[in-house]
């Protein structure tokens, strides 16, 4: 008596369909759920188990390249400077899901398909890289040919242009973290040399949260031919050491003392060697990080993109600082121990 009772109460607990999916939400239906490929095991009979899903190939257009990564993607949606093919998004709920909403109509401006595949097929396509579920699938970027814009800026007149110049940095992940850096805090031009330098890949545009998405990159394939034809023009070469390098001829100086009053270049070496010899001698100046303590021997130096984005910070500070006292000035004042400053307002 006591089982046929049990099994009685175990159907009274049972909801039905509409009553579960109230209490505890609806998952996708059979139609949205990914595809599962079933195979039998050998001597088995009747309906196989799922043996683990198959990822199956996607056919990438020719000449294309998979970018990854919320950021990216955004940014080349939203500009012209690709051509886009397909936008593979994982479903998602939450606050993810309004990310995938958003790229969705970006995509549907641009008239870009969208496909919904499951986290392995997003996984297959880039290379197991860390894709938040969203690849896009476009056209590669390249860098811009000097000659292609030359004299565009009107450097010339501009006392205040500051243009990066990377010599043989070949470390995607570091040129992803110098194109980030240069694009906020406002330098006017990246120049790479062509030669040993990395090109422009999916993980450079990640690495940059997408600032290689809106920010053109040139490359000069005569980088010392380049660099004295600025220096011409009246450019300053500014090149950078580490604490304990020194050059022939050349004025090592702290860039906190460093006074930005001309059009600059500031030249970056690769990640182990630093600028060549060639190139240090181009240099008018060359400028130091001022370390926090007394360093061992071995770890005297930063990570490239670290220095960089210091030594940018830097130079950049100056023209903020200009650009936050202008109005000051204007209204005479004449500097922090000025008692006699009034700033008088229109009516």
């Amino acid at each position: 008596m006591e089982q046929p009772l049990r099994s009685l109460a175990l159907r009274a607990l049972r909801l039905p369909p509409s009553a579960r999916s109230c209490c505890f939400g609806v998952g996708p239906t059979r139609d949205q759920q990914p595809t599962r490929l079933y195979t039998a095991r050998e001597g088995s009979k009747g309906r196989s188990r799922p043996q683990g899903r198959r990822v199956l190939p996607i056919e990438r257009t020719r000449g294309s390249e998979i970018l990854f990564g919320v950021a990216p993607c955004s940014m080349a949606l939203s500009q012209a400077r690709r051509d886009l093919f397909r936008l593979f998004l994982k479903q998602s709920v939450g606050p993810q899901r309004l990310v995938s909403s958003e790229l969705v109509l970006q995509a549907a401006a641009r008239g870009v398909p969208v496909l919904h595949v499951g986290r392995r097929e997003l996984d297959e396509l880039c290379g197991g890289r860390v894709h938040q579920g969203v690849c896009l699938e476009a056209t590669p970027l390249r860098y811009k040919r000097m000659e292609e814009d030359e004299g565009s800026d009107g450097e010339s007149t501009n006392r205040q242009l500051l243009w990066l110049v990377l010599e043989q940095i070949q470390d995607p992940m570091n040129l992803g973290a110098l194109l980030r850096s240069a694009y906020f805090l406002g330098v006017d031009r990246v120049v790479t040399s062509r030669r040993n330098s990395c090109p422009l890949t999916p993980t450079v545009s990640k690495a940059s949260s997408g600032a290689m998405e809106v920010f053109d990159v040139y490359s000069t394939d005569d980088l010392r031919s380049f660099l004295k034809a600025k220096a011409a023009e009246g450019w300053e070469v500014v090149g950078t050491v580490s604490q304990s390098e020194t050059v022939e001829n050349v004025p090592v100086i702290s860039c906190l003392e460093f006074r930005w009053n001309k059009p600059i270049i500031l030249v970056i070496g690769s990640e182990g060697d630093g600028l060549s010899l060639e190139t240090q001698l181009l240099c008018h100046q060359m400028l130091l990080i001022p370390s926090g303590r007394t360093l061992h021997p071995g770890i005297e130096s930063l990570n490239v993109s670290v220095a960089t984005g210091i030594l940018l910070h830097s130079i950049c500070s100056q023209k903020l600082r200009k650009a936050l006292l202008s109005p000051l000035m204007a209204c005479g004042f004449r500097g922090s121990g000025d008692s006699s400053f009034i700033c008088k307002h229109p009516g």
